[in-house]
Order: C-alpha cells, then structure tokens, then sequence
C-alpha cells in the first residue's frame, strides 16, 4: 500500500534548498541539508507515515537543539573547528524555522494557555505544555518555555 504524498511547505522548501545548494556547489550547506532530509525520511520509514509541517518543525527543533548541546560542549573543551562546524548546521536549520517569538509573546501564550486549561500547580504541567507546544514548536527554545511555565506555576 502506497502512503499519499503529503509533501508539506517546510519539506518542499527544505528540498528546494537542496537542489540550489548543489547547483552552488555549496557542500557544507547541501551536507546539512542531507542530514535533515536523512532524519525525515527515517521517521517516515520507521513510523510509516508522512511528515506533516508541524511535525517537521518538532524535528528541526530537536536538531538544532542537539546541535546547541554540542556547540556548547566543543566551545567549552576549545574545539573551535568541531564548533565552527556546530554552528554552520545551527544557521542552516534555523533558516527553515519560521521566526522566533519574543519573550512577551511566548509569557502572552503560556498566560492564555494557563486561563484556557484552569492549570494550577506543578501537576498540570504535562497538560499545559500540551496545550503550549503546538504554538511555539521550532519558533521559541522548549527549554526555556518549560523554565517560564514552571516559574507561572510554582
């Protein structure tokens, strides 16, 4: 049974991005490329199912996060060529997020969201973050989204 082509905007513009990319001849960018390609398709063929853009997003996030975590790590044991590679894959993955909301406009949505769910204290974290998520994925740091969720909670 064949899965229908859902080929969603971020993924088109992800393989659009591609296709420049090697007509530029521009192997450190295209690299990055691959890899996020390589990640969506294992998710697709592991879980049988087509990517939708919100999806995309979750996955991207995860990517430049883990990239953040290593930078970190490579700056910090003085390994400016791990880093400066780190880095490069960073500003390629950030350029297919869509922009990153303020600290005003991400408290504005946690506040409604805490208003919406009635979520007082810790154990309505889980059910708030659900609520949070989908709003703010690949356009806010998750970490930092949890550090203002608990700071509105506790």
């Amino acid at each position: 049974m064949r899965i229908p082509e859902a080929n969603t905007t971020i993924k088109r513009t992800i393989n659009d991005a591609m296709k420049a990319a090697m007509r530029a001849k521009d192997k450190p960018r295209l690299g990055t490329i691959r890899l996020m390609q390589s990640e969506f398709k294992r998710i697709e063929v592991d879980e049988r199912i087509e990517l939708d853009d919100q999806r995309v997003l979750a996955v991207l996030d995860k990517m430049l996060k883990q990239r953040r975590d290593s930078l970190k790590q490579y700056t910090d044991a003085d390994r400016t060529d791990l880093a400066a590679q780190e880095q490069l894959e960073i500003d390629v993955i950030s350029e297919f997020l869509p922009q990153a909301l303020s600290e005003q406009e991400v408290i504005a949505i946690i506040d409604t969201a805490i208003a919406k769910t009635g979520a007082e204290g810790m154990q309505s974290m889980g059910k708030l973050m659900a609520v949070i998520r989908p709003q703010v994925q690949g356009r806010a740091d998750m970490s930092r989204v949890s550090q203002w969720v608990k700071a509105r909670l506790g």
